[in-house]
């Protein structure tokens, strides 16, 4: 993959990461039970967010862990704060392990297209040292 594929794909993976720390908080204010109105607006942003980036992603990276139907899977089966807050505990449980093996099936691959950034980096560097 070429430097400036990296150098746009790597924040944009930072910002996909974000939108996953959110849905969690929305886990945690379901399990709460502490829910407003606007709250379910946001959820559904985020989630859509999730989606959409999923897709643009997914076009320029191939990865299976985590897996396209694993993720929709885990967003499809939270409908609503509201839904969630109404899930018996070992549902509720579930749920929390599934983001929480997604998002460090991401971080793991975000730690990896930095890995290549840096080999990205110093080949150019070292290109350009030998190229006087």
């Amino acid at each position: 993959m070429g430097a400036t594929k990296l150098n746009d794909l790597i924040p944009q993976m930072e910002n996909y990461l974000e939108c996953w720390k959110q849905f969690n908080q929305y886990l945690v204010q379901a399990r709460s039970k502490n829910i407003q109105p606007e709250d379910e607006a946001q959820f559904l942003e985020v989630k859509s967010v999730l989606t959409q980036e999923l897709e643009l992603i997914l076009a320029s990276i191939e990865t299976q862990n985590p897996s396209k139907e694993e993720i929709l899977s885990l967003v499809s089966s939270a409908p609503s704060i509201r839904y969630i807050s109404e899930l018996n505990e070992n549902s509720l449980r579930g749920l929390e392990n599934q983001w929480h093996k997604i998002f460090i099936a991401w971080q793991s691959l975000l730690g990896q297209l930095k890995v290549q950034q840096k080999q990205t980096e110093k080949k150019g560097l070292f290109g350009s040292l030998f190229k006087k």
